[in-house]
């Protein structure tokens, strides 16, 4: 068995150089020109535009200038060679050895433990062919490795090497990459650097310095020892290398919406690939409008930092206000602080929605026949929900007793809520939450009613706009569509458009929601704000989690509140306190002349006594409002 495997391994082996000598005989007359190499980079970046075709972002190649091997520093060039090709300058641009080797290696283990490419290998491979890995890739790899080799000297080759590796971030070459991660010259980087940057390299993504700081100093300190080892730094050197920190500083954060492009970002490189993104010139055309986005980063930045300070120090959140009739997101905030978190509340965070369900629980109870103006009881009661009994609350710890389906919806009645459920059916309810996309796992339980239903901003400012949009769902998007650098759209967004709500419901319900916009905008003193809004209040269990929704005819807001490992924000904190006045704040300083909401013709009005029910036109009684029924 042990003659039949190194006969095996000494046939591949001549097959190999058999077939090497013959693509060689071939092309022996081939050269390959790199001239172009040592230019500074030409690739055009990708731009951003927001709804008004202002740019505001840009994905671009962190390529410097081209630097000469000659001002790197010798321990970076002995990093490379110890770590990816020490047979560099004995071979001709393939290693018969490492072949020979890594087959052995990979035969013994079962599995491709181990590669051969050599250092010359690599360049034609980063300048001609894609990862895809084929045998005929590697075979070409191999023949255009030997060219490279008789049109370069080694010196050439390295230098060209070192200038076009990738180190992740849009970051090529080893001075980009010295720039980023240090803001050195790759002249002045020391020792302990030089190996992060050959850790780095391997794998941009496993051995970031940035994201992954246990594994690249691990693997540094093991190019270390391989240095020491075979005698390039003394014992000495490499102990000290081996104690420094990584220090790497923070990157420039471009503060224009930096959770969303961050998204973006990684949509562009499943649609189109890293390497498209980061050179082919495309145009992305966002629906986000720059002057909102920033009035809503000022508003929820000054009033996070405020509640941190006086209520819990990690406290975070996120932010969208859409287009109501398109969908189309013009502000999104994942988060208090990008350099500290991508993690993007807005699209990655479920939480419960809270009050805010309760909106198309009285949806189910419309569609069912009942009416906002009837009665039922604000009492004490106790039900069975998973099996054990549960005896819910209202917020203030008050029954009021009588009172319409509008009253416990304006003031979100917990009661009134889970009662109206039952008598539509937890089925119903959950039918409306499935047409307006909640997507989450929702258990037949009465606690359904109080928003025990995870979701994430997204999800929540697309339900609620079903309301404002006359019925219609409409998908929230980012992206209206791409152009690459020809001009040629290369991806359009659908729109998508459904109705899921009678719209003399959504109405209806509507209607019913700016009174308690209007008792807000009185307690906040916001008489500046013109136009009709409506608006509701969320806050679940302990105050974990704080919700507002917010609508104008033409703008739906979502926003979230609450911290990552769902503390509690502290006793008796609701939504209007929480989340409220970043909604306020942000309308202010976009100052949008107000106007007032379309109702279905088919509603009527009806004026009664809310708390009773009763016909009533007697206005000085503040309990006397308009509905608009069916």
């Amino acid at each position: 068995m042990h003659k039949f495997f190194k006969f095996f391994i000494s046939f591949i082996f001549l097959m190999i150089c058999m077939s090497f000598g013959i693509a060689s005989f071939f092309l022996h007359n081939h050269t390959i020109d790199f001239s172009s190499l040592q230019q500074d980079t030409c690739a055009k970046s990708s731009i951003l535009l927001d709804c008004n075709g202002k740019e505001w972002g840009r994905f671009q190649l962190d390529k410097r200038k081209y630097v000469l091997l000659e001002s790197m520093p010798e321990h970076l060039i002995q990093a490379f060679l110890v770590t990816e090709d020490r047979s560099f300058f004995e071979h001709p641009g393939i290693s018969f050895r490492g072949i020979l080797r890594s087959m052995i290696v990979n035969v013994y283990s079962g599995k491709k433990v181990q590669g051969a490419s050599t250092i010359t290998q690599q360049l034609v491979r980063l300048l001609f062919f894609n990862a895809h890995k084929t045998l005929t890739r590697k075979i070409k790899e191999q023949i255009y490795a030997v060219l490279v080799e008789r049109s370069w000297s080694k010196e050439q080759i390295l230098e060209a090497y070192l200038n076009n590796v990738y180190f992740g971030y849009g970051v090529y070459g080893v001075q980009a990459a010295a720039q980023r991660f240090w803001g050195k010259d790759i002249s002045e980087i020391s020792l302990d650097q030089a190996a992060v940057l050959a850790s780095v390299m391997k794998s941009p993504q496993k051995f970031s310095p940035i994201h992954a700081a246990k594994n690249v100093l691990s693997r540094r300190n093991l190019i270390l020892g391989m240095m020491c080892d075979h005698a390039m730094i003394s014992k000495q050197e490499f102990l000290q290398a081996q104690a420094q920190p990584l220090m790497i500083q923070e990157p420039e954060i471009n503060n224009v919406a930096p959770h969303l492009k961050e998204t973006i970002r990684v949509f562009m490189e499943n649609l189109v690939g890293k390497e498209m993104l980061y050179t082919g010139g495309l145009v992305i055309q966002t629906t986000i409008d720059s002057a909102m986005q920033q009035a809503s980063q000022q508003a929820f930045l000054s009033h996070v930092t405020m509640l941190r300070s006086s209520l819990h120090p990690n406290i975070d959140g996120s932010f969208i206000a859409m287009d109501v009739k398109t969908g189309e997101i013009r502000a999104l905030i994942g988060g208090y602080d990008f350099k500290k978190s991508k993690y993007n509340r807005a699209l990655q965070a479920k939480r419960q929605m809270g009050s805010i369900f309760k909106v198309l629980v009285f949806a189910a109870a419309l569609e069912k026949g009942l009416k906002l103006s009837d009665v039922e009881i604000d009492e004490p009661c106790e039900w069975v929900c998973n099996g054990t009994l549960w005896a819910p609350r209202n917020h203030n710890d008050q029954f009021l007793g009588i009172m319409t389906r509008a009253y416990a919806l304006s003031h979100s009645n917990n009661i009134v809520a889970i009662k109206t459920l039952l008598q539509v059916g937890v089925d119903a309810v959950i039918n409306v939450a499935r047409r307006c996309k909640i997507s989450a796992v929702i258990k037949p339980y009465p606690s359904i009613a109080l928003g025990c239903i995870d979701a994430n901003t997204l999800e929540v400012a697309g339900s609620f706009n079903v309301i404002v949009n006359h019925g219609k769902y409409v998908q929230p998007h980012f992206i209206s569509w791409v152009k690459n650098e020809l001009g040629q759209k290369i991806y359009k967004s659908k729109f998508m458009q459904e109705q899921v709500i009678d719209p003399a419901i959504a109405g209806s319900i509507a209607h019913v929601l700016t009174f308690g916009m209007q008792r807000l905008k009185k307690r906040f003193q916001a008489d500046w704000f013109s136009g009709q809004v409506l608006g509701k209040t969320g806050t679940t269990n302990d105050s974990r989690t704080c919700y507002f929704c917010g609508a104008t005819p033409e703008l739906t807001t979502a926003i979230y509140i609450g911290c990552d490992n769902n503390d509690s924000l502290g006793k008796s904190v609701f939504g209007s306190q929480a989340a409220f006045p970043i909604w306020l704040q942000f309308h202010q300083k976009i100052a949008k002349t107000g106007t007032n909401f379309y109702y279905d013709p088919k509603l009527h009005e009806h004026t009664i006594n809310w708390r009773t029910g009763k016909d009533s036109h007697d206005f000085s009684n503040p309990d006397v409002v308009t509905l608009l029924e069916l």
